[in-house]
């Protein structure tokens, strides 16, 4: 198993970074996000029984490993790793990682094929509005990575494993196969790219993380109109508190205000004025 894990040939270390690069905020008790350069990863659960949803940056893994052992104590790993979708900024980390825990992997089936290696994801489009981050985005990875039998799909049922309480919702747009994860109980929402908290495309705003609801990052959609049914769907499970993939994470009033503000202003907000793939 170990030897057909492997990276697609434009795999490298992407230099860029945030102010917010290395900070770990707890927004609740069993949920704690840490940002790796300008992604975030997230744990949930307590020492023994955790997951980690992503898997960071290109190169990151010895950095995930030492967030989780600060957190949860040496030699911690987690039951699983779930995955929002396999974007190069979400799997930055994740060979090493399965082979460091040999933990199963869980993602949509339509992401299957960007993760074993059958398929590329659609190039990122540096033309797209937007600053630096877009233009330089032609340099950053979209060839699959092959987690061979690592990686499993999510239930059918809506389920995530190891994380009771939560159930995962197909947010495409994005991604074809980008999930969301909601926790009904307490409001708490994880919710990879299918929106964000700070304008992605933009190097300054990207370095300074200035908080402001936006869609999900320009350079990497595809699909405007599946994005925009997908905010849709998050608004409505009126969530208490988000932790998005970019971005400072966001609770109480301001994500339900945000949120609103996101439907109703959608095209303004979120859909770039011109790009490749802008319909």
């Amino acid at each position: 198993m170990k030897q057909e894990l492997n990276y697609g040939t434009d795999y490298k270390f992407i230099p860029v970074t945030s102010v917010g690069s290395g900070v770990g905020i707890e927004m609740l008790p069993d949920l704690f996000c840490h940002t790796i350069q300008i992604v975030n990863i997230c744990l949930v659960g307590y020492p023994d029984d955790f997951v980690l949803i992503d898997a960071g940056m290109p190169k990151s893994a010895n950095e995930i490993i030492s967030v989780i052992e600060e957190r949860f104590g040496p030699n911690s790993r987690p039951k699983a790793i779930i995955l929002t979708h396999g974007h190069f900024d979400h799997v930055g980390g994740l060979i090493e990682l399965v082979k460091h825990w040999e933990v199963p992997v869980y993602a949509h089936p339509l992401e299957m094929p960007f993760l074993t290696g059958q398929k590329s994801y659609p190039e990122p489009d540096p033309t797209v509005e937007g600053g630096l981050v877009a233009k330089m985005s032609t340099s950053f990875p979209n060839e699959p990575i092959n987690l061979g039998s690592s990686v499993q799909t999510l239930p059918s049922d809506g389920t995530v494993p190891h994380m009771p309480g939560f159930r995962w919702i197909h947010t495409p747009g994005h991604s074809p196969g980008h999930v969301s994860l909601f926790r009904e109980r307490d409001g708490a929402l994880i919710a990879g790219d299918a929106f964000t908290t700070v304008k992605q495309e933009y190097m300054y705003k990207v370095f300074t993380q200035e908080l402001e609801i936006s869609g999900p990052p320009r350079y990497l959609t595809t699909d405007w109109e599946a994005a925009k049914q997908s905010v849709i769907k998050i608004e409505a499970l009126k969530p208490e508190f988000a932790v998005t993939g970019h971005g400072l994470p966001m609770s109480g009033e301001v994500l339900t205000t945000s949120l609103k503000k996101l439907v109703n202003e959608f095209d303004q907000i979120a859909v770039p004025d011109y790009g490749k793939y802008v319909n």
